[in-house]
């Protein structure tokens, strides 16, 4: 009953609808008879009137407990929709056929026509009486939400987009306790839905029109309602929508609306990856299955954001044993619990150990014997970096390359090591040692029978030291929001998006090649900064300033994800390349190793030297 009370349907609603429900079945009663008498009381045999006034009790009676039984009393009218019409109806024929059998039966015969006229008048009654209540009430909600205190005030609210996923929000809007938008408007590009209605809301015009809107109607919400556009249509009209200041809201995708899944608490907020406008990444789920399930699995650095996220979509493919490794306890143990909770019949192992100790990695490959190791494990953040140089080779390249053996002297079958963009000619010390880790595990593979792949991608949003959460800081905290210059840019993908592709990139592995997606174009990090300024409903320049801070150490104003000297074909994914490997003097670039880890153990000052000669186009002031 408190629950009642809450959404509008207290015991006095209940007593007068009780109330208004006898005057209409008295009403019901006596409707057919006029109706087959052409409207005139005067030619109403009084033997019918009889008949009806001798059994209105008991029909009330009966109706009311009819009425009861299908839950009248407990429905919540102003939230009604067509099931709840449909019980009307059932209820209805059910009370009809009850009473009109009684009063045939025990009181007397009335005309033939009454048998039909009678539940007609009552369907329309009693539907009506509900509508208008539901009607009366919403109403009444919006003059409440229009004029009542501060907190209860209406959103203004612009949908854009009029197809069935626009409806069926809209509807939801109207009859939703726990919301408080005032549907003002709809666009659609459709000239064909121009000046038509949904809903009872008129359908503006294109997306031309919504500042114009955005301003005649004051909105303060616009939702995006096209789960059926591509990411580039999306993006173009974010890029209008955010322009108005607007909070911005999004229904995620077509999945919804073809599970019938279209609901307000299906809406988002939009965020930037929608604003990047370009196809999320689609894999082969049967080829990624095919070598990942029942299989023995292990994936390093897997508490962090690449290594977790691989670590979540591994588990959705049935592996027998999942194997994480991690030097960092706090992180292994959040990827550990959430991993737990979800999949409970997955053996789960989880180890701290760092990929830099030779034993203990022998120790683990020999115990574990996985199938398919996944080296995430590294230095990655540019800047720090370049102030210790000799961590990032200790780290990225021997800890790769040791990790590697112990994949190679037990057998596994596969090794895929993430790498990135910034390999190619590097300008950082981060950059270069990742390519040198890709020279090893080229090298590598010609040596052992264990296949070896790299493969490498741009920036991931939302990533530990990705520019996104530092952003995010920025403007929490009032701003300014740095940049290292406006010219600078950058391919993005989201976690998701780079872990499938390392998964894939798992399935076509044949022994040496290096995967390469193709992220789009290239994003400006200046216009990511605007963007993500006015997705959380500011003004650049205005409410949060923009600082350009310089280039730092390392940093080159774009990323390349190919070298010259390398080509590229085409796989069955046609967003996932391979480039062609560089030939390497293996024995050469084996001593040049040997070098390379004497002085980076001996914190040498001149590290980068060596490192120039590994790679020859790295390049450092």
């Amino acid at each position: 009953m408190e629950k009642l009370k809450k959404n509008g349907l207290s015991k006095l609603n209940i007593l007068l609808m009780v109330i208004m429900d006898i005057l209409l079945i008295q009403c019901a009663a006596v409707l057919p008879l006029f109706i087959r008498f052409d409207f005139s009381f005067m030619d109403i045999g009084t033997n019918y009137l009889e008949y009806v006034k001798e059994y209105m009790f008991i029909n009330t009676i009966i109706t009311l407990c009819v009425f009861a039984y299908f839950k009248f009393y407990s429905t919540l009218w102003q939230y009604a929709a067509l099931g709840e019409m449909v019980n009307i109806i059932i209820a209805v024929i059910v009370s009809a056929v009850i009473n009109l059998t009684g009063i045939f039966v025990f009181i007397g015969r009335m005309p033939l026509s009454y048998i039909v006229l009678y539940p007609i008048c009552m369907g329309v009654l009693i539907g009506s009486e509900r509508i208008l209540y539901r009607y009366m009430l919403l109403k009444l909600r919006v003059s409440k939400i229009r004029s009542g205190n501060p907190e209860e005030m209406g959103i203004n609210t612009m949908i854009i987009g009029a197809g069935e996923a626009a409806r069926t929000l809209i509807r939801e809007f109207k009859s939703s306790p726990e919301t408080y938008n005032i549907i003002q408007c709809v666009i659609d590009d459709d000239d064909k839905k121009k000046g038509k209605y949904i809903q009872g809301h008129l359908v503006v015009g294109g997306r031309e029109k919504i500042q114009e809107y955005v301003k005649r109607y004051q909105i303060q919400e616009i939702i995006v309602a096209m789960p059926s556009a591509n990411k580039k249509e999306i993006r173009k009209i974010l890029e209008i929508c955010k322009e108005t200041n607007c909070k911005l809201k999004i229904l995620p995708g077509i999945y919804q609306l073809v599970k019938g899944e279209v609901e307000i608490s299906k809406l988002r907020e939009v965020q930037i990856e929608d604003l990047l406008g370009r196809e999320s990444i689609k894999i082969n789920l049967d080829e990624v299955v095919g070598y990942l399930e029942g299989k023995t699995i292990l994936v390093t650095g897997g508490g962090g954001s690449i290594g977790s996220e691989l670590c979540r979509q591994i588990a959705a493919y049935y592996p027998k044993k999942l194997i994480i490794v991690d030097i960092y306890e706090n992180n292994a143990y959040e990827i550990q619990q959430e991993l737990k909770k979800e999949y409970t019949k997955m053996e789960l192992i989880v180890l701290i150990a760092s990929v830099r100790n030779t034993h203990r990695m022998d120790s683990i490959f020999c115990k574990y014997k996985p199938d398919v190791v996944y080296h995430a494990a590294a230095h990655k953040h540019v800047p720090l970096m370049e102030d210790s140089p000799n961590e990032a080779i200790k780290n990225n390249v021997f800890g790769t390359y040791k990790t590697a053996i112990a994949a190679a002297k037990y057998g596994i079958k596969r090794f895929v090591l993430i790498s990135s963009d910034k390999a190619v000619n590097p300008t950082n010390i981060m950059g270069a040692s990742k390519r040198i880790c890709e020279m090893i595990i080229q090298t590598l593979d010609k040596e052992y029978e264990t296949e070896f792949v790299a493969v490498r991608f741009g920036n991931v949003l939302g990533s530990n030291g990705s520019v996104i959460p530092l952003f995010e800081k920025q403007i929490l905290n009032g701003g300014p929001v740095t940049v290292t210059h406006p010219d600078i840019i950058r391919y993005f993908m989201t976690i998701p998006e780079a872990v499938s592709l390392v998964l894939q990139a798992g399935a076509y592995a044949r022994g040496g090649e290096i995967f390469i997606l193709d992220m789009g174009e290239p994003v400006k990090i200046l216009d990511l900064a605007k963007n993500l300024i006015q997705l959380s409903g500011y003004t650049p320049y205005e409410d949060i300033d923009i600082v350009f801070t310089g280039l730092r150490p390392g940093e080159k104003l774009y990323e390349e994800l190919l070298m010259k000297e390398e080509g590229m074909r085409d796989t069955s994914n046609k967003l996932i390349y391979i480039g062609k490997p560089i030939e390497i003097e293996e024995e050469v670039f084996k001593k040049q190793l040997e070098k390379l880890k004497e002085l980076a153990y001996q914190d040498d000052k001149d590290i980068r030297k060596i490192v120039k000669e590994i790679v020859e186009t790295y390049q450092y002031e």
